[in-house]
């Protein structure tokens, strides 16, 4: 057992199908990174923080910093509530898979500048 998946278990039944998607995809997208708790979120860390996600009462947060929303904006408007540094995905509805690879990939090449 890690610590995310440590949290999942913990988390609220109704909570942890999407939290467990969520983690398989992120160990899936970056099988080098480091998973560890940061502002009290499970994240995933290849020398800088890639992305964070958690569960929030009514949605997964989803935290891939700014510049991955700013570059997929487009793709977010209308469809997800979302903020500079954070995405909403409704846990009743599954999760954009192909969106978060897109986003999990720019955020990468931000990393490696």
């Amino acid at each position: 057992m890690t610590l995310i998946t440590a949290y999942i278990d913990q988390a609220p039944s109704e909570t942890q199908p999407q939290l467990t998607a969520m983690y398989q995809l992120l160990k899936e997208l970056l099988p080098d990174a480091t998973e560890k708790f940061s502002y009290g979120m499970p994240a995933f860390v290849l020398g800088k923080p890639v992305v964070y996600f958690a569960a929030m009462k009514h949605h997964l947060g989803f935290y891939p910093t700014s510049g991955p929303i700013t570059a997929f904006e487009d793709d977010l408007l209308g469809r997800y509530k979302y903020s500079k540094g954070a995405v909403q995905f409704a846990y009743d509805q599954p999760l954009p898979v192909e969106l978060i690879t897109k986003m999990v990939k720019f955020r990468l090449a931000e990393i490696a500048g």
